[in-house]
């Protein structure tokens, strides 16, 4: 089979669609599948693999180092016309995205998309909610136009279903074990961050900036040094809030974006994950976590309601409850053996995720769509 892939991000941009398209661009290749992928050109990248299709970019306001793709309609439909791919998964809703719709609707190729960002909900964290019914129109226009929307929980796939999204799909999300592992956990580098022996180190991975909810982590950290004063925390990412951040708490790390083995070392070596936001559709961060053996602290949607179970493997609390959240955050922080019993807990039950079934999974559905497809040519021919 072939399959096209149309992202607007891609390794070496480091978030969760980027490393997501990456991973299921690898396990369909695995499969021996041929894979070809659409994508932006990235300042400073190295140079693209043959079946990588690059297009012109530009700067995202707000998300320095990301580009989106310019409109790349008619690239597409002579290159799709000249070698047809059977399926074509469609990751984001930039003018990329939106221009790959459009060649491969009028080539009748199948075409699933994925939802991964909640656009909506930012419209709110960056003051400017009376935009959200209309990110969520354009949002639904987009994907109603595709055979399926791929989303990772049941809960997004029913709010879909709920706000007029009509091909609505699971697929769930994996993690890489082998990468994230607790036997990774180094006392020299909790030494190096500066946390006192035994002192509880809290982490917080992801982009710095209004979405995440971020000043909740801090009121947990400062709450916890009521108790315990020798506590820490480690932020791992950028983001436009990282210098404010930085200058008002000079006893909290910040590493910058990290990657691959470095991610998990900090991963391992830390005691509490948490993770304040309520803007994500998934949030890979919390299965890294769990692999990692470091317990959560998290409102209860997205990851966390799909694979955290509160009490076992941390804390889901109810969304917005921020006064639950704290004192989550204060009773995990402050009972070290807790955690140590709750993270070999949260490490077995995402034992299973593997990258290759996710892949296989995508595998299965690009094939339904194409034989779909394929039985309606038949059928009005005949």
């Amino acid at each position: 089979m072939h399959y096209a892939i149309v992202t607007e991000t891609y390794p070496p941009d480091v978030n969760g669609v980027a490393l997501t398209v990456q991973s299921l661009e690898t396990g369909l290749r695995a499969r021996g599948h041929r894979v070809s992928l659409v994508r932006p050109r990235q300042q400073g990248a190295h140079a693209a693999a043959t079946d990588h299709a690059l297009v012109p970019g530009f700067a995202l306001p707000r998300y320095p180092g990301l580009r989106a793709g310019m409109p790349a309609a008619r690239l597409l439909g002579r290159t799709w016309r000249h070698a047809r791919p059977d399926a074509i998964y469609i990751a984001t809703e930039g003018p990329l995205g939106w221009s790959a719709m459009r060649a491969a609707r009028h080539l009748g190729i199948p075409v699933a998309t994925g939802l991964h960002t909640r656009f909506d909900e930012y419209m709110r964290d960056y003051r400017v909610p009376w935009l959200q019914p209309v990110a969520l129109a354009w949002m639904r226009h987009f994907h109603n136009r595709a055979d399926a929307t791929l989303v990772p929980t049941r809960e997004l796939e029913a709010w879909l279903h709920g706000c007029g999204f009509r091909h609505g799909r699971l697929l769930r999300r994996a993690v890489d074990t082998g990468l994230f592992d607790p036997a990774k956990r180094s006392e020299t580098l909790r030494a190096d961050l500066g946390v006192a022996p035994g002192a509880p180190l809290l982490i917080h991975v992801g982009r710095l900036a209004a979405e995440k909810n971020l000043p909740l982590a801090l009121r947990g950290l400062r709450m916890l040094q009521a108790h315990r004063p020798e506590a820490r925390m480690v932020w791992v990412g950028d983001g436009p809030l990282r210098g404010q951040l930085q200058r008002e708490n000079p006893d909290c790390l910040f590493t910058g974006v990290q990657r691959g083995e470095e991610l998990a070392r900090l991963f391992a070596s830390a005691d509490l994950f948490v993770f304040p936001s309520l803007s994500e559709t998934f949030g890979n961060v919390t299965l890294e976590s769990m692999a990692s053996g470091v317990p959560v602290v998290a409102y209860d949607y997205a990851a966390a309601r799909e694979h955290l179970r509160d009490g076992v493997h941390g804390a889901a609390i109810a969304a917005g409850d921020e006064d639950g959240f704290l004192a989550a955050t204060v009773r995990l922080g402050s009972n070290m053996p807790q955690l140590r019993a709750m993270g070999a807990a949260a490490r077995a039950a995402v034992q299973g995720l593997s990258p290759q079934q996710v892949a296989a999974d995508l595998d299965h559905l690009l094939r339904r769509l194409r034989n779909r497809e394929h039985a309606h040519v038949d059928n009005a021919a005949a």
